[in-house]
């Protein structure tokens, strides 16, 4: 009489496949894993980004934007930032190159380093006489441009 069963190599061949399958799942379920931690750090850091520029991009006062300084964050995270304002040939339009600077917290593992230049319109931020000549140089341009 003969048997109908699986032979070791046989039990042996199909454990490696699974064994096989298992790695290349576990492999891919990690990916994911860290692929959707990094976008969480990513997010993570542009909400900061924004809520930063928001902050020292509203504020009134020239010198406080040049002095730099940190913000505590709602997750008692600190930042700290710095801003360097610089004039352009349009009155009353200004150069400021914002740079955030946050340590490593929680999740995010690594800290963080933007930097970013904005124009910015600030009437209050012009120096008089700065802004009159820059609009005396404008009136000659345009007159000499007329025919």
């Amino acid at each position: 009489m003969s048997r109908r069963a699986f032979t070791l190599v046989e039990v042996l061949v199909s454990l490696a496949l699974f064994a096989i399958a298992a790695v290349v799942l576990a492999a891919a379920y990690l990916n994911v894993i860290g692929g959707l931690a990094s976008l969480d750090r990513r997010q993570v850091q542009e909400e900061d980004w924004k809520f930063v520029r928001t902050m020292v991009l509203s504020q009134p006062d020239r010198p406080t934007v040049e002095a730099g300084g940190r913000l505590t964050l709602a997750d008692s995270r600190m930042l700290s930032w710095q801003a360097k304002i610089e004039s352009t040939e349009v009155a009353d339009l200004f150069r400021v190159t914002l740079t955030v600077d946050a340590p490593a917290y929680g999740n995010i593992r690594e800290p963080w380093h933007r930097e970013q230049p904005v124009l910015l319109l600030r009437p209050a931020w012009s120096d008089a006489g700065e802004r009159q000549k820059l609009q005396t140089d404008l009136q000659q341009l345009l007159v000499k441009g007329r025919p």
